[in-house]
């Protein structure tokens, strides 16, 4: 069976607009691949809303006392033994929620004092360093254009930037 030139033609071209009217869409929505996967957009954990979590009057400052005083409180909730050192059961039960909640940012408690329990320094190593790299005047206060300068500074790769950037 022989296929005449023309035919041929016209076959070609109704392929070729059969497979562009299935990439065209009405969507007005800009679509991006990644090479990661998509970004994740919900709350990931950021260093900024960490420290947030301590700001006791709502003000949108973070001050070094507001940060003592609640981690001294989730120290005090988290040993259920009252010894004022988390037993190993205790650090578990803490590491595992952090790992269920963060995920891969999560930040394990360590015993590095090697006493066999972790006791509030330990405890409180991550957001005490945390706060002092974000608070660059080293006023004891993380004011909202420091906390804001972080967010941007640790914004996950992908989210579009207010100022434009991006990629």
């Amino acid at each position: 069976m022989r296929v005449s030139e023309p035919g041929l033609r016209a076959a070609l071209l109704g392929a070729v607009f059969v497979a562009l009217a299935g990439c065209s869409s009405d969507s007005s929505k800009v679509h991006r691949w990644y090479p990661n996967g998509k970004p994740r957009s919900e709350d990931w954990h950021s260093p900024v809303s960490m420290l947030m979590k301590y700001d006791a009057n709502h003000d949108g400052t973070v001050t070094r006392a507001e940060l003592e005083a609640g981690l001294r409180a989730e120290f005090d909730a988290a040993d259920k033994n009252h010894t004022g050192c988390l037993d190993p059961d205790e650090v578990r039960a803490i590491n595992e929620e952090r790992t269920k909640s963060d995920e891969a940012a999560a930040s394990p408690l360590i015993d590095w004092k090697n006493k066999g329990c972790i006791d509030l320094d330990e405890y409180a190593t991550t957001a005490r360093s945390l706060f002092e790299q974000l608070d660059r005047d080293g006023n004891g206060k993380l004011t909202p254009n420091e906390l804001r300068a972080a967010q941007r500074k640790n914004q996950p790769q992908g989210e579009q930037r207010p100022n434009g950037g991006g990629y």
